[in-house]
């Protein structure tokens, strides 16, 4: 039984070319099936007699209305930005009092070089180009649904008065502006121009003038069979979709008569040649040697290797927010402590940091304060030591969260610390803190109105302090508080020759501390043979230098 074969996917196809859209070709093909109430009448089909195809269907013409094929089907290919113009045009331009614009009267001429020539070849399918007024006046009618009631939103009403395709052709204003850092009066126009991803872009519109036989150039009866726009970057939003395999379009006309019409949008662009193409591969190629060449004139090569046996480590941090404290105005002091063996920084480099003052937010039943500061250090680790406890400490990140009164008096809100991760790659640590107390009401009393509470002296005392050298540290009696946390997020690189090593030889190597042993002793057996050389050299220096009777043929001294 055969069945009509609909395409009800209307929505948009987004295509990307890097061929100039001029080459861009397009058939359209329209057909008038049949009117809807003879589809809504149609008697049961009998036993043994299959349905009719309405997607192939195509009715006989009756004798008494004698209707031409031109008005039962067309078909018409259509270039980029071509100009096909409409019955209602053809009788609008004829008269000289309706041109306005020097387009009107362009298209005046035009049409009147047709009529000389023998009349427009195209009947029913036009086209609105990216320069007509109806181009404008969709814009600003876009619609978010297909529904009949729905009104423009205020948000789709500022967007269409953002004209995206007149961007590029701004004056001489936005070249000065350019160069203006700051600019302290706006003009409306420059709010408009700035606010928004303004990509400049081409609209086309193919249309269909599906008015009854004879009463063609009508504006109610104009259809949009396909819209076409191609920005800067050669992306090609098409709505809807080519046809291809798919089956055709319907439109069904509302009215007394009540048609179904079918069309569909075919690519027939003109492929590229094999010489062509292999031309153009020779281009890009060559664009993007030099564009290659380019980007590592900018990088350089020097780039400086560690030792054998080191490591580098590079942090990108920042200090993300803070929440769960009891008051309000927080802000943040951390530092980095480097273990004191085989850790070494840079002379100019800071290992410490204090956050802005920041108010908290309600979130939930917690209070959140948001810093998004971010910092940065870098710090070398050498492995020298051969003994099998030679395994290096990581460095340490301390934190202390304060809070500001309104006489700018502080209190301490919480210590915490969180060893850096020993993987490099993005981290996002939580730190929980707490802070010492005092038991009784007239510390928080204290607390509260002076701002006065217990510190640490020394904040490697939330772990394990750099300057304790005993097997045991004792807190007995030492009373805290659980208070908030503090949230880092920290993007860890690591260099070091082991990574290459490992790259070329195609080892499996679970982190870079399992090497660097390895690679201390290589680093010992380099510099036995460096020495080595330079003795070998200076030995053949001093050979040279001596008469050439002292020297037998073997290379030894003859006595």
């Amino acid at each position: 039984m055969a069945e009509a074969v609909w395409s009800t996917d209307t929505g948009e196809a987004v295509y990307r070319s890097r061929d100039p859209v001029r080459n861009l070709r397009l058939r359209v093909h329209l057909q008038r099936i049949t009117s809807s109430n003879f589809l809504r009448y149609q008697p049961a089909a009998q036993p043994g007699k299959d349905l009719i195809d309405l997607a192939t269907f195509r009715p006989h013409p009756t004798a008494s209305g004698h209707r031409s094929e031109e008005e039962e089907e067309e078909e018409v290919v259509i270039g980029w930005q071509e100009k096909l113009f409409s019955q209602f045009e053809v009788d609008l331009y004829r008269n000289e009092a309706a041109c306005q614009s020097p387009l009107d009267h362009q298209y005046r001429q035009e049409i009147l070089k047709l009529e000389d020539s023998g009349g427009r070849k195209n009947r029913r399918i036009f086209t609105y180009t990216d320069s007509d007024r109806y181009t404008n006046v969709e814009e600003h009618c876009q619609k978010m649904t297909t529904a009949a009631w729905e009104a423009p939103s205020f948000l789709v009403e500022r967007m269409a008065n953002v004209r995206r395709r007149r961007q590029d052709r701004r004056g001489m204003e936005g070249s000065i502006l350019k160069s203006r850092i700051v600019t302290w009066e706006p003009s409306e126009e420059f709010v408009r121009n700035n606010h928004v991803i303004n990509t400049p872009l081409q609209t086309m519109y193919i249309m269909a003038d599906l008015g009854p036989y004879g009463k063609l150039g009508y504006k109610k009866y104009e259809h949009v069979l396909c819209t076409l726009k191609v920005d800067s970057n050669g992306v090609i939003t098409v709505k809807p979709d080519f046809t291809g395999l798919k089956g055709p379009y319907r439109i069904e006309i509302e009215g007394e008569k009540q048609e179904l019409w079918k069309y569909t949008v075919d690519n027939v662009s003109s492929l590229a040649q094999p010489e062509e193409e292999e031309r153009e591969q020779r281009v890009f190629k060559d664009l993007y040697g030099r564009h290659k060449e380019y980007l590592s004139s900018l990088v350089g090569t020097d780039f400086e290797m560690t030792v054998p046996g080191a490591l580098r480590l590079f942090v990108n941090g920042e200090v993300v927010s803070a929440q769960g404290y009891e008051y309000d105005n927080l802000y943040v002091h951390f530092f980095v402590e480097l273990p004191s063996t085989n850790w070494s920084s840079p002379a100019f480099q800071q290992l410490s940091g204090i956050t802005q003052t920041c108010a908290t937010k309600s979130l939930g039943m917690d209070k959140v304060a948001y810093f998004s500061y971010p910092f940065t250090f870098e710090a070398s680790f050498l492995h020298e030591d051969e003994s099998a406890d030679a395994l290096p400490e990581w460095p340490v990140l301390y934190c202390e969260v304060l809070s500001l009164d309104f006489w700018q008096r502080y209190r301490v809100e919480g210590y915490g610390a969180v060893v850096l991760p020993a993987t490099p790659g993005s981290h996002t640590l939580t730190v929980t803190t707490w802070r010492p107390m005092e038991l009784g009401t007239l510390a928080e009393l204290r607390r509260f109105f002076i701002g006065g509470s217990l510190e640490l002296e020394d904040l490697s005392y939330v772990r394990i302090p750099g300057t304790f050298k005993g097997e045991r540290l004792s807190r007995f009696g030492f009373r805290t508080e659980t208070t908030g946390s503090v949230t880092f997020r920290l993007h860890c690189l690591q260099q070091s020759r082991a990574f290459m090593e490992s790259s070329s030889l195609r080892k499996r190597m679970r982190s870079v501390l399992d090497r660097l042993e390895g690679f201390s002793q290589q680093s010992s057996v380099h510099n036995v043979l460096e020495a080595f050389r330079r003795a070998r050299r200076r030995m053949q220096e001093a050979r040279e230098s001596l008469p050439q009777d002292l020297v037998s043929p073997s290379g030894t001294m003859v006595s």
